[in-house]
C-alpha cells in the first residue's frame, strides 16, 4: 500500500499497490511518448506525423486524469460529504473546469 493524505476528511487513506502501479504505468508511458516526441522533431520528422503523437499523449494524459478523478470522488469527495463537508463539491466543481479547458 501507497500511503496517502485526503485532502478534504484529513484521513490518512491508502492507494493500493495495484492502483498506484497502474498510475505509474500511465506516467512512464507518457513519459516515454514525449520523448518520443522529442525525438521525431530532432530528426526533422513530418509535421502530421508529430501532431499524431502529441494528440496520443493528451489522450494518455486525459485517461490518467480521468483514474486520479474517479479515484477521488470514491474516496475524499465521499468521505467528505459523508462528514457534512459540501465544500468538496466546490473542490470538485474547479477541478472539473480546470480539466475542461
Amino acid at each position: 500500500m501507497v500511503p496517502s493524505q485526503c485532502s478534504q476528511c484529513s484521513k490518512p487513506m491508502e492507494r493500493s499497490q495495484e492502483e498506484y502501479n497502474k498510475l505509474m504505468h500511465r506516467l512512464n508511458r507518457i513519459e516515454g511518448q514525449i520523448r518520443g516526441v522529442r525525438g521525431m522533431l530532432e530528426k526533422n520528422a513530418y509535421c502530421p506525423d508529430i501532431i499524431v503523437q502529441t494528440s496520443a499523449i493528451n489522450a494518455a494524459v486525459n485517461a490518467f486524469n480521468r483514474e486520479l478523478l474517479s479515484d477521488h470522488i470514491r474516496t475524499c469527495v465521499s468521505c467528505g460529504l459523508r462528514e457534512g463537508n459540501d465544500e468538496v463539491i466546490d473542490e470538485l466543481m474547479t477541478t472539473l473546469q480546470r480539466l475542461m479547458k
